[in-house]
């Protein structure tokens, strides 16, 4: 670390004219070692702001760097902001009702906002549109329903040869990327099909937060723990690529437990929008590494995790800062996104993790050459 130069003052000086009004945060770099970097930092005080010690390196400091400027963010945004703001409070999160035609989507709708606001018949595909419909819940949370057509095999709608139908089948699957929340439904009787791995894979896909929502629960003779469960385990096996999404048991037709589809869609909404603490994520990063490290290569060469992020929300979106992206296999990827979704949870909302490579610095390749020297006196 070259310490406070001339140019670090007369930049401060400048800071303090022209931005008084401004947060000023200052991190002194290259303080690899979280122990002396304080010591490093201290003569920086004499800027008239407090030191933030971190290494670009090794990640030391990041996390807690990035905490202020999303706090300080936060402030602006509270005071110049302030539209923006109550427009976001004020947004009414969107659950679409989707699933394969005739499995009920429309009395779902119908018996959670009390009334026929969709036409139900048992034909298939009664429903050929995509309806927005708004309701206010007891506590006086607002909610759009979008109910669709349903959403048929290409094969089917090929052979209906109707352009009705094909427009339908278009915006229910609009209607997916335009929501919040996707209550995915599929009928108690029936089999999970290819076409709802189809669907599952549509809303996953998009980043939607999801509600597999049995509908005609009624309808299944003898129901225990035991044999629910089992049932679970199949619906889940089939629908492996929502295995993080809640399961809703409910009869439309008679009402029962419907009223649980809103739980489950507010709550897995709140998660879709959750933002995790970087120092937290960071932990929760270090430890799955720590219990298992990533593989060698032939080449003996590791991958390395210098520090993580959460780069966004709708979905939970992670940034994992390493050395060399390509040292990570997709089975490694795997367990870290089953690890941090085991230790941080996002229920009923998919995650995304993303792998950045950091560049070799001069510092760096410095200290690489430094130790091959070393190794190859060791070998001599």
């Amino acid at each position: 670390m070259a310490g406070l130069v001339a140019a670090d003052i007369e930049i401060a000086d400048w800071l303090r004219r022209n931005f008084s009004h401004k947060c000023i945060i200052l991190a002194v770099n290259k303080c690899e070692s979280p122990r002396k970097g304080q010591m490093q930092a201290l003569e920086f005080w004499s800027l008239g702001f407090t030191p933030l010690p971190i290494s670009a390196i090794t990640g030391t400091g990041t996390g807690e760097l990035l905490d202020m400027v999303c706090s300080e963010l936060k402030k602006f945004e509270g005071l110049e902001g302030l539209d923006d703001v109550e427009e976001d409070e004020n947004r009414v999160p969107a659950i679409s009702i989707v699933g394969r035609p005739n499995v009920g989507k429309s009395s779902i709708l119908n018996a959670l906002v009390g009334e026929d606001r969709t036409i139900v018949s048992p034909v298939s595909g009664t429903t050929r549109d995509a309806i927005d419909t708004e309701l206010t819940t007891v506590d006086g949370q607002k909610y759009k329903l979008i109910d669709t057509a349903g959403i048929r095999r290409r094969a089917a709608v090929a052979s209906a040869g109707s352009t009705t139908e094909t427009l339908s089948v278009k915006r229910a699957f609009s209607a997916i990327r335009r929501s919040d929340v996707v209550a995915l439904v599929i009928e108690a009787m029936a089999c999970v099909s290819e076409q709802d791995y189809k669907i599952a894979e549509r809303i996953e896909k998009e980043g939607k937060a999801c509600v597999i929502v049995v509908n005609k629960w009624d309808t299944i003779p003898n129901k225990n723990n035991e044999s629910t469960t089992h049932y679970e385990q199949d619906v889940r096996e089939k629908l492996r690529v929502l295995d993080w999404a809640p399961i809703v048991y409910c009869s439309a037709i008679n009402g029962n437990s419907v009223e649980k589809i809103i739980s489950a869609a507010s709550l897995v909404e709140k998660e879709r929008s959750r933002r995790l603490g970087t120092s937290i994520l960071n932990q929760v990063v270090r430890e799955a590494v720590a219990f298992k490290a990533p593989p060698r290569t032939r080449g003996g060469k590791r991958g390395r995790v210098y520090y993580t992020t959460q780069a966004a929300v709708r979905p939970p979106t992670f940034v994992l800062f390493v050395n060399d992206a390509k040292l990570f296999p997709e089975p490694y990827r795997r367990y870290m996104h089953k690890q941090l979704r085991s230790d941080a949870g996002f229920p009923g909302t998919p995650i995304r993790l993303l792998w950045r490579s950091r560049k070799r610095t001069d510092r760096q390749q410095r200290r690489s050459n430094t130790e091959a020297r070393g190794a190859l006196v060791a070998a001599s």
